[in-house]
């Protein structure tokens, strides 16, 4: 497994390896769990060539808190990665990753102002700053995000499509501890009694989807998964949305042949928790 770290190197590496041959790519911010590892290897099965990113992205971070606590483990990470079949990890540095780039602009058509747009704001114009230097810098076939970011994903889709970016974006599943939590790097900054309790989340989600029949209003829904949620005394709700899966807009009520995701992000003690779960009628 190679090791590259400037960004003249890898363009390098690209043009003269990886011209002929499909290559995957998986962009982290490292702390590197099983959802990571489940997305690197679906690459290594799916491309001939699979590189990931490890970079903590600062313009991505609307607290400077966050950023700053935001864990590292490059070490681990390697090894981690080392027995996935990656091929090349791409550890660059910020001043690198912002040289003579400014960002780039798309029409968001209001996605970064809604769920987690609304509460962290500036994040999604920071994630789509560094995909689209990542994607110019390594110009895969194939890039792999994770579906716990649904928005996220909604928004990389978006960029995609409207410049006209040929790469194909995959969707890799929601992959949960053995309590139900979705894995998320912050996790690691739960302490054990708080991990126990924010499995919680799940639970309610899961209890949701059995639930809700056609015609319930989403919005009485909403306020009995907050009431659920909020009864655990780790627990406190920032939002709760029911959105269309494809195109995220709000929905008011439950009805046939609709596809839903239910999102949420929900505080458990100092640490920012999201999750989301998908809905068929």
């Amino acid at each position: 497994m190679i090791i590259i770290h400037k960004v003249s190197e890898i363009v390098k590496f690209r043009e003269e390896r990886l011209q002929s041959i499909s290559t995957g790519f998986v962009p982290t911010m490292g702390a590197l769990h099983k959802g990571h590892i489940s997305l690197v290897e679906k690459s290594v099965k799916e491309n001939d060539y699979t590189i990931v990113s490890i970079f903590v992205n600062p313009k991505q971070f609307n607290d400077k808190n966050d950023f700053l606590n935001y864990p590292t483990t490059i070490d681990k990470d390697i090894e981690l990665l080392k027995k996935t079949g990656c091929n090349l990890v791409f550890i660059p540095e910020s001043e690198d990753i912002y040289n003579y780039y400014y960002g780039i602009s798309i029409d968001f058509q209001g996605l970064d102002t809604m769920y987690e747009g609304k509460y962290r704001p500036g994040h999604f114009q920071g994630v789509v700053d560094v995909v689209y230097r990542l994607f110019d810098i390594i110009r895969p076939n194939n890039s792999y995000f994770g579906e716990k970011d649904f928005q996220q994903l909604a928004i990389i889709k978006l960029m995609v499509k409207q410049l006209n970016i040929p790469i194909k974006i995959i969707a890799g599943e929601i992959v949960r501890e053995n309590n139900g939590l979705a894995m998320s790097s912050r996790n690691e900054r739960l302490s054990a009694v708080e991990r126990e309790n924010a499995a919680r989340i799940y639970e309610v989600l899961k209890n949701a989807k059995k639930t809700i029949k056609i015609g319930d209003s989403a919005g009485s829904m909403v306020d009995a998964i907050k009431n659920r949620i909020d009864q655990n005394p780790f627990l406190k709700t920032e939002y709760i949305a029911f959105c269309d899966s494809t195109n995220l807009k709000p929905i008011s009520s439950f009805s046939e042949n609709t596809v839903v995701r239910l999102c949420v992000a929900v505080w458990c003690g100092k640490i920012r928790l999201i999750d989301n779960i998908n809905l068929q009628f």
